[in-house]
């Protein structure tokens, strides 16, 4: 059985005027996720379990067939894997977001999306002025970096993620509990060293939002997996551009096939994904397609980007692989959002996603196409969402 997982990060959303009354997946001409649709399973499922904050990390789990009320521990620690970054007993993984904070608000938590030579100058200035105080940090791709700080508390500390907070004042949202004191502090210190910082001069002079900081949140320790293959007898492989699922496919024994071009963003390389990934069906039983496109769309809040990023994702990737492995005597395909992220709220959502399945065993239930409002009329609702993976799977 060839198998084909494509995850459109943050595709879920609600009708908006912009759009008529529509849904970005409503309004995006997407031929062959509809296919998929019309053809085989739709519905929606929890990948939020309650008390979750919705976000990738804990979303992906549930889509894998990992129940995060076991696995769960910080999205830094899955991101520090991609890396092959660990820490001490008394240590604790961070992200590190660049942030631009503007009269007191959460104006972009992107820093623009800094360009990668800015960040790891910033990186290289945060360990010299750090040095001394048992912390490292560690670049990652664009505004997604980490820190490992040892010794510390990590008991009842809540971070507010970045992404959930846009335009609001940040001043309500502070690291509270546990080593609180000391994320405020190295915080606050990394934003003095950003004020008068050579970079900054440069962006100013061009007209962009300056880096004002940094934000650390996501934290927790490294926690095992047990490998997928383990779980489900699939050699698996992954496509992916951010760091949160590179960490996974690490953690959970998959291949992690890397594309040029592929940033994590709007502009990433759609086509290149898809060529990967038609590459790599020949030599695994399941190759995963991860796009963080439509969510960024949505952070921005911008639902025309999102329609396109949607539309580029059905051209350039779904429909070759549908059309690939389709060749097979047995396949089967999914299309799953992990969480939504609204356009008009520009932050994540614990409402249930949408998914489709098709293929070999699978009869055509409802006949509809890839969208939120026909994935509720369909009426097939799976919770806990990370059982759904053996329904797709029939394991």
């Amino acid at each position: 059985m060839k198998y084909v997982v494509i995850l459109p990060d943050g595709a879920s959303d609600e009708p908006l005027e912009q759009l008529n009354g529509r849904t970005p997946l409503e309004a995006a001409d997407i031929p062959n996720a509809d296919w998929v649709s019309r053809n085989g399973a739709l519905g929606r499922l929890v990948t939020i379990p309650e008390g979750f904050t919705p976000a990738t990390d804990v979303g992906t789990l549930s889509l894998f067939g990992y129940d995060p009320a076991r696995y769960y521990s910080g999205r830094a620690p899955l991101e520090a894997a991609a890396q092959g970054l660990d820490c001490s007993d008394d240590g604790i993984i961070f992200r590190c977001n660049f942030v631009t904070v503007l009269d007191g608000c959460m104006t972009d938590f992107t820093a623009g999306h800094i360009a990668q030579e800015e960040s790891d100058r910033l990186i290289a200035d945060l360990n010299s002025l750090f040095a001394d105080d048992k912390m490292t940090f560690h670049a990652g791709v664009s505004y997604r970096n980490l820190l490992i700080m040892e010794n510390c508390d990590g008991a009842d500390l809540v971070c507010q993620p970045p992404h959930d907070i846009p335009d609001q004042p940040v001043a309500q949202h502070r690291p509270r509990g546990g080593a609180a004191e000391r994320i405020e502090s190295v915080m606050t210190r990394a934003a003095r060293l950003m004020e008068g910082h050579e970079i900054n001069r440069v962006r100013r002079s061009k007209g962009i939002n300056p880096v004002t900081g940094i934000w650390l949140w996501g934290q927790g320790r490294p926690t095992e997996l047990v490998p997928f293959q383990e779980l489900y007898g699939c050699r698996g492989a992954v496509i992916t551009g951010v760091d949160i699922i590179r960490g996974l496919a690490v953690s959970m024994g998959m291949k992690l096939i890397d594309v040029p071009g592929a940033t994590g963003y709007i502009d990433t390389n759609y086509q290149g994904k898809g060529e990967a990934a038609l590459a790599a069906l020949d030599e695994y039983d399941m190759v995963v397609v991860h796009v963080e496109a439509a969510d960024e769309a949505g952070h921005m809040g911008d639902a025309d980007e999102k329609v396109l990023a949607l539309e580029r994702i059905d051209r350039h990737i779904t429909g070759p692989l549908l059309d690939a492995v389709r060749r097979h005597d047995e396949w089967r395909i999914l299309v799953a959002a992990d969480h939504p992220t609204p356009v008009s709220t520009k932050a994540h959502s614990s409402v249930p996603p949408q998914f489709c399945y098709a293929g070999s065993g699978i009869e055509a239930a409802a006949g509809l196409p890839f969208s939120e409002p026909a994935a509720e009329a369909a009426g097939l609702f799976v919770n806990p969402g990370h059982s759904m993976i053996r329904r797709f799977m029939h394991r």
